[in-house]
């Protein structure tokens, strides 16, 4: 596939770029570079190939599921303006 430089001008205007007319071959043979790849990748047969999530075989760290901080509900409870049956009070804000 070519790209003519009818093609390439209607891409820069879609994509709103300012192309100027000495630009428009520059980037239309770069664009012509961009779709010959493409289609060299797409003539590779993958079939039996499974699809990858990360090109290596990474697996994440884990870490330990232990506790790290201490419960201080009681010191949050203690400072708290009202508190009543373990619950924080609040003004009510909708009427």
């Amino acid at each position: 596939m070519s790209l003519t430089h009818q093609d390439v001008a209607r891409i820069a205007k879609l994509a709103r770029i300012n192309v100027s007319d000495e630009e428009i071959a520059a980037v239309g043979n770069q664009l012509n570079n961009i779709f010959g790849l493409i289609e060299k990748m797409q003539a590779v047969n993958t079939d039996g190939i499974e699809p990858m999530a990360h090109p290596q075989d990474v697996s994440l760290r884990l870490r330990e599921d232990i506790v790290t901080q201490t419960n201080q509900r009681e010191a949050f409870q203690a400072v708290a303006p009202q508190v009543e049956k373990g619950l924080f009070l609040v003004p009510k804000v909708i009427e």
